[in-house]
């Protein structure tokens, strides 16, 4: 449960103030049952404490309860500084005498990492990109639990870079492919949601002319992706580098093959954001995901999730 506080102008809470006794009989039942709260961080005190708007309430995280890791050193300061005017979940840990509002995000991620661990591998959850590296992108989960899609589950279509796929702030969907109880890590999946080679193939016949930006170039042709999850090959032509958009014209369809046989028509102007993200998934749990159409000939492609 999350309740949800948009940010307000503080009222100071008086008995002859109805909306705020409500608030603050609200905030009482969110101490007892820990309930996750959404408030927003207006501040972070020279000690990196958080102070946090919850409706006409301000409470204060101190540093330790900021974030996990915060405690125990493995989490850099910039990971509460970063929080200052942004929505920040929390609980309720106490108020004191004096009318403190005391906060913890540590608990919320601490609950929200305990159910994630609980929940099957090959459940698909919302989440959001907040770093791209090199070798994947890492993606908030929930609560501001942080976890891992490596470059390789991204997509089908292979990437350099995962910025070639996603921006940071972007909203996502991915599946809970790997976890380690003992060290509280969760590693992310991505591609099996873009849908199935005869499902993005079906979006394209021979004798179409269509847009693809070029992933690779090897000695016997050009990779031009069509979407995330599907990629043609065209014949290499002079003047086209990896990364180039070019209009393509779709020469065959091949599932036997898993072929989709393209000639590049001409170079388009340079694309300076990631293709749109269309999922065929975007709920549930999977158990095993097939790549590979039914009249492929070669081995089954595709995901187990145990």
């Amino acid at each position: 449960m999350v309740v949800s506080y948009p940010p307000e102008g503080r009222l100071l809470h008086t008995p002859g103030n109805q909306a705020a006794c409500q608030s603050l009989h609200t905030l009482a039942q969110a101490q007892v049952k820990q309930t996750i709260l959404e408030g927003r961080t207006i501040l972070c005190t020279p000690g990196h404490d958080l102070q946090v708007q919850l409706g006409p309430f301000t409470g204060v995280i101190p540093r330790e309860e900021t974030a996990l890791g915060i405690r125990e050193g493995t989490v850099r300061e910039i990971a509460i500084l970063s929080r200052v005017g942004k929505p920040t979940m929390c609980v309720v840990s106490s108020v004191l005498s004096d009318g403190t509002l005391l906060l913890s995000r540590r608990q919320a991620q601490e609950h929200t990492l305990a159910v994630l661990l609980d929940r099957p591998l090959g459940t698909v959850v919302p989440g959001t990109i907040t770093h791209l590296a090199p070798f994947g992108a890492f993606v908030d989960i929930g609560c501001g639990v942080t976890s891992m899609l490596p470059i390789a589950r991204c997509s089908v279509a292979r990437i350099s870079h995962p910025a070639q796929r996603f921006s940071i702030g972007q909203e996502i969907f991915v599946v809970l492919a790997e976890k380690d109880r003992k060290t509280n890590r969760i590693t992310l999946s991505h591609k099996e949601l873009l849908g199935t080679w005869s499902e993005n193939a079906a979006r394209f016949a021979p004798g179409m002319t269509v847009t693809g930006l070029v992933r690779s170039r090897k000695p016997y042709g050009t990779f031009i992706e069509l979407t995330p999850n599907l990629a043609g090959l065209a014949d290499q032509t002079e003047g086209i580098k990896e990364n180039d958009a070019v209009a393509v014209y779709c020469k065959a369809i091949q599932p036997d093959r898993m072929k989709v046989k393209l000639n590049i028509l001409q170079r388009l102007e340079e694309v300076t954001t990631p293709p749109p993200l269309f999922y065929s998934i975007t709920s549930g749990q999977l158990s095993h995901w097939v790549y590979s159409p039914p009249d492929w000939n070669g081995p089954e492609i595709g995901t187990t999730f145990d």
